[in-house]
C-alpha cells in the first residue's frame, strides 16, 4: 500500500471504512474510479456532500428527508392509527416494495443489545412512547429483525406498550430467523405481515 501515492491511499483509507468494504476491496474501487474517463469521481463525490448536508431525520418518524416531515408522515392518505416499527431505513424500503402496507413507521436506528453496549437509550424509543402517548395509535407493528437482539428489542417495547395500554404485533415467522428484514422478498414479508401475531406482555 505504500507504493501508492498518498492521496490514493487517502481514498483507500476512507472507502474502507464503509461497512463490508476491506482494504482490497477499496483498492479495487479506488482504481475503478480513478481509471474511469469522464467526471465520475467529482460527481461522486458532489453526490455525497449534497447528501450529507441535505438529508435529515424525519422529526416525526427518523426516516430519511429533505425537510422536517418524510413523504410518508405527511402523506394524510396514511393510517395514522397503525404505526410499524423497524430498526432501520432500509427496512421501511422493504415494506414500501411490497405496497401493502398503509399505515406509517418509527425507525429505531438500533436495537436493545447490551452484549455491545446498547441500552434503550441507543434506539429512538423514548420518542416512539411520545408518539403512542400523544395520538390515536391502536397498533404497534414490532417488525425487527428476527435475531436474538430484534427479537429481545421487540419484547422489550411491546412490555412498554402494554403499560401503556397499546396492543402490539409481531411480523409471523416468514422470516427467516436469524433474517435481516431488508433483505426479505415481498412476497414473504406480505406473509408476515398478514400473519402478524399480537405480542402479550
Amino acid at each position: 500500500m505504500q507504493a501508492f501515492p498518498p492521496s490514493f491511499q487517502r481514498l483507500v483509507h476512507e472507502l474502507s471504512r464503509l461497512p463490508s468494504i476491506g482494504e482490497k476491496s477499496a483498492t479495487r474501487l479506488a482504481y475503478f474510479i480513478l481509471r474511469q474517463e469522464g467526471d465520475l469521481g467529482a460527481k461522486l463525490a458532489s453526490a455525497i456532500q449534497q447528501a450529507c448536508s441535505q438529508i435529515r431525520l424525519c422529526e416525526t418518524c427518523f426516516f430519511l428527508s429533505e425537510s422536517e416531515k418524510c413523504r410518508f408522515c405527511s402523506d394524510p392518505g396514511r393510517d395514522e392509527h397503525l404505526i410499524c416499527v423497524v430498526e432501520k431505513p432500509m427496512d421501511i424500503i422493504a415494506f414500501e416494495r411490497m405496497g401493502e402496507f398503509r399505515g406509517l413507521y418509527h425507525v429505531l436506528h438500533g436495537l436493545w443489545a447490551p452484549l455491545r453496549g446498547q441500552g434503550p437509550e441507543s434506539m429512538k424509543l423514548r420518542e416512539l412512547l411520545e408518539r403512542v402517548e400523544k395520538g390515536e395509535i391502536e397498533e404497534v407493528i414490532l417488525a425487527t429483525s428476527s435475531t436474538v437482539e430484534g427479537d429481545a428489542t421487540a419484547l422489550y417495547i411491546a412490555k412498554l406498550l402494554s403499560e401503556r395500554g397499546i396492543v402490539s404485533s409481531r411480523l409471523a415467522q416468514g422470516i427467516p430467523k436469524g433474517g435481516e428484514l431488508e433483505y426479505s422478498d415481498e412476497v414473504t414479508l406480505s406473509r408476515a405481515l398478514s400473519g402478524r401475531s399480537r405480542i402479550d406482555s
